[in-house]
């Protein structure tokens, strides 16, 4: 027998139509609310730097609204599923599709299908916009919202090792001889790791080898003792390829980007399982969505007038939240050697897909 999904375009379109407007709804309402509060905390410190204004507010916010979007789109779909599934609910609607003799899944396919969407749309968003506004705004704080260097590839908060010691850098820029670096702190240590002293400069170039800090200041941990220095040559063994992968930022590089620097720390003997878990999660975060309608179908079946609409309504909600918290605590478990990568950041959408379809098929089908 022939299973059709949508049997009636017009209800597809109904249910479909409903549903993508409640995502949009509660996304603005989301990424409005918490926009407010996060502007409201970081305003003091844009505002505290000279010459910075509201075009500065401004630019912040066009930075930090696609961070919002990108992590809080799974919870829009969530809530509209509970608002449209609950509402259909309540108005009989899904009594009235089921009596037609629609089953549950074929009431939840237009749902499912707009959540597809959703989705492949996140993926694209994430990948061509979220991931410039991050490495944008990361360099951008890493100058404590001062004028940033105008360079593509700017890359904050560097920690280098020279032998015992550390090299340290605010932002990195350029590439290979080219390579500067701004907020320098070269921290001198003994075998033992304590630091004997620091050498801080406002900027540093490839010396050939090692790193010329211009204008240094040296500050003796023993003595406490500040001094001016003439320009320094200090991490001989550190080299530009060396700073190149040194700091890898998954958030602000694309799959493709980051697929090649994993390879580039692999070939030189660094640990890259955390990254790996990250890579593998630019493809199952954006599917999380695809989910929230299976988690909160709950909310679309049994009698409204039995009173247990709110009952089934805060079950959906939980089965979408705890994926949330098991989604985090994966890659969490992974980042610390404990899961594969694959598994930290594929296991908690097969294990709740697994639940959701189980709990479907035993209420419902």
């Amino acid at each position: 027998m022939r299973i059709e999904f949508f049997p009636s375009p017009t209800l597809s379109r109904y249910l479909a139509k409903q549903f993508v407007t409640w995502i949009l709804g509660m996304l603005v309402i989301l990424v409005l609310l918490l926009q407010t509060l996060d502007l409201l905390s970081e305003s003091g410190k844009i505002l505290g730097v000279p010459g910075n204004g509201q075009g500065e507010l401004w630019h912040y916010v066009s930075l930090r609204v696609p961070q919002l979007i990108q992590r809080f789109l799974p919870y829009s779909v969530l809530l509209a599923t509970i608002i449209t599934l609950a509402t259909l609910n309540q108005n009989s609607e899904v009594i009235a599709m089921k009596a037609a003799g629609l089953s549950a899944h074929q009431v939840l396919a237009p749902l499912l299908l707009s959540a597809a969407v959703v989705s492949a749309a996140s993926l694209v968003f994430n990948e061509r916009v979220v991931t410039r506004s991050t490495a944008t705004l990361k360099a951008w704080q890493a100058q404590n919202y001062g004028p940033v260097p105008t360079d593509s590839g700017v890359r904050a908060n560097v920690y280098m090792r020279d032998g015992p010691h550390i090299l340290a850098a605010g932002t990195v820029t350029g590439t290979g001889a080219q390579t500067r670096m701004t907020n320098v702190t070269w921290y001198r240590r003994d075998a033992g790791g304590m630091v004997l002293e620091q050498l801080r400069a406002p900027r540093a170039s490839y010396a050939a080898p090692g790193w010329r800090l211009d204008n240094p200041q040296r500050f003796d941990v023993a003595s406490t003792a500040t001094t001016q220095l003439p320009a320094q040559v200090v991490a001989q063994s550190v080299t530009p390829d060396q700073v190149a992968i040194s700091k890898v930022d998954a958030d602000a590089q694309d799959a493709i980007t980051l697929y090649h620097s994993i390879q580039a720390l692999k070939a030189s003997g660094r640990r890259t399982s955390e990254l790996e878990g990250k890579w593998w999660h630019k493809f199952s975060g954006p599917l999380s969505a695809l989910l929230m309608p299976l988690l909160g179908a709950v909310a679309a079946f049994g009698l409204a007038r039995s009173g247990a609409l709110l009952v089934r309504a805060i079950i959906g909600m939980a089965l979408g939240f705890a994926y949330f918290v098991f989604d985090n605590a994966a890659l969490a478990m992974g980042n610390f050697g404990g899961y594969p990568p694959l598994v930290a950041a594929w296991g908690p959408f097969l294990l709740f897909l697994l639940v959701g379809e189980t709990v479907l098929v035993r209420t419902e089908e």
